[in-house]
C-alpha cells in the first residue's frame, strides 16, 4: 500500500467471526457477516469524495509473513496519512490494543455506533469523554505531533488496560506509538514486549521507561518462581499507576548514554556509557 497522502479513508474496528479475507473476491463475499462494514466504509468514502477506502481484513495478505510484517510496521503511518478514519465505537473497541494507534494517529476520526449512526468526531465535545474512557489526555488525541512529546511511561500507560488476541501483539500494536520498526516473530510470546523496550532504549534516554510497578496478579510476572527480574516491564499493565510528567523535559532525560547488555546476568541490565554532563 503506497497511496497518496489524504487520498483514502480507513476503518478502525474490532474483528468479528466472519471477516472477509484478502483472498476472498468481494463480489462473492456479500453474504459474509462482516461484509457490511466494508461496504459502508466504501459508501462513506464516496460521500466524502475520497478516492479509496482501506480495511485491514481484506487489504492485508496475512498468509504472507513478509507482507504482514510490512503492514504492521507501516500501520501507524497509514492511519496518520488517511483523509479520515471511520471508527466503529464500542466497549470492545475501547479496550482493543490495535485501536490505540488508530485513535491517536489520524487527524480526522469519525465515530459511529454499531448501526453505523454517526455519533461525533474526535475533535469535538466527545474528546473529553474519549479521554476519560481511554486514560489518554485530550491534548494527545488531536492527531498532531503531541504524542511524541509524551514520556515513555505516559505512552505505556495508554496501553496498560488494552487487550490483544495474541500475546505478541501487546508489543506489535505499539510499534507506531514509539516510532519503532522491528521484525515480527509470532511464537516468541512475551519476549516481543522485551524486544520492544530494547528498541526504545536505542532511541531515547527517557528514564521514565523504567518507572513501572510490578503487578503481582499479572500472569506474565517474572517475580515467581524467579527471585529476580530484569529492568524492563513484562507488560504495559505495569505502567497503569504511572504518574510522571506528561511532557518530556530535561528533568526526565538521562544526560549521558546507556545501552542494553546481558553482562553478568541472564536478565537484561543497563550499562552507562558516559557520565552525566
Amino acid at each position: 500500500m503506497n497511496p497518496e497522502k489524504g487520498s483514502y479513508a480507513i476503518l478502525s474496528h474490532t474483528w468479528g467471526p466472519d471477516e472477509v479475507p484478502f483472498q476472498k473476491d468481494l463480489t462473492s463475499a456479500k453474504w459474509m457477516q462482516e461484509f457490511a462494514k466494508i461496504e459502508k466504509t466504501y459508501e462513506l468514502a464516496k460521500e466524502g469524495n475520497i478516492q479509496y477506502a482501506w480495511v485491514d481484513t481484506c487489504c492485508i495478505d496475512k498468509s504472507s509473513s513478509a507482507e504482514l510484517s510490512e503492514a504492521i510496521n507501516s500501520m501507524f503511518r497509514w492511519y496518520q496519512e488517511a483523509a479520515v478514519c471511520f471508527a466503529l465505537k464500542g466497549s470492545r473497541w475501547i479496550r482493543r490494543g490495535w485501536a490505540l494507534q488508530e485513535l491517536l494517529a489520524p487527524k480526522n476520526v469519525e465515530l459511529y455506533d454499531g448501526n453505523w449512526e454517526f455519533m461525533d468526531s474526535k475533535d469535538s465535545q466527545l474528546l473529553d469523554a474519549l479521554s476519560e474512557a481511554t486514560v489518554i489526555d485530550s491534548i494527545y488525541l488531536g492527531g498532531d505531533d503531541y504524542i511524541w512529546s509524551a514520556t515513555v511511561g505516559t505512552q505505556m500507560r495508554w496501553a496498560s488496560k488494552r487487550e490483544t488476541n495474541r500475546l505478541e501483539d501487546t508489543a506489535y500494536c505499539l510499534l507506531g506509538i514509539f516510532d519503532i520498526n522491528m521484525p515480527l516473530i509470532y511464537g516468541e510470546g512475551d519476549k516481543a514486549f522485551i524486544r520492544l523496550q530494547e528498541e526504545i532504549c536505542k532511541q531515547t534516554n527517557d528514564l521514565y521507561m523504567f518507572a513501572w510497578t510490578e503487578q503481582p496478579g499479572n500472569p506474565l510476572s517474572y517475580s515467581s518462581p524467579k527471585k529476580h527480574r530484569g529492568i524492563f516491564a513484562c507488560h504495559p499493565c505495569e505502567f497503569a499507576a504511572f504518574q510522571g510528567l506528561h511532557r518530556r523535559d530535561v528533568g526526565c532525560n538521562f544526560k549521558g548514554e546507556f545501552a542494553v547488555t546481558s553482562r553478568d546476568s541472564p536478565n537484561t541490565r543497563l550499562q552507562r556509557l558516559s557520565p552525566p554532563k
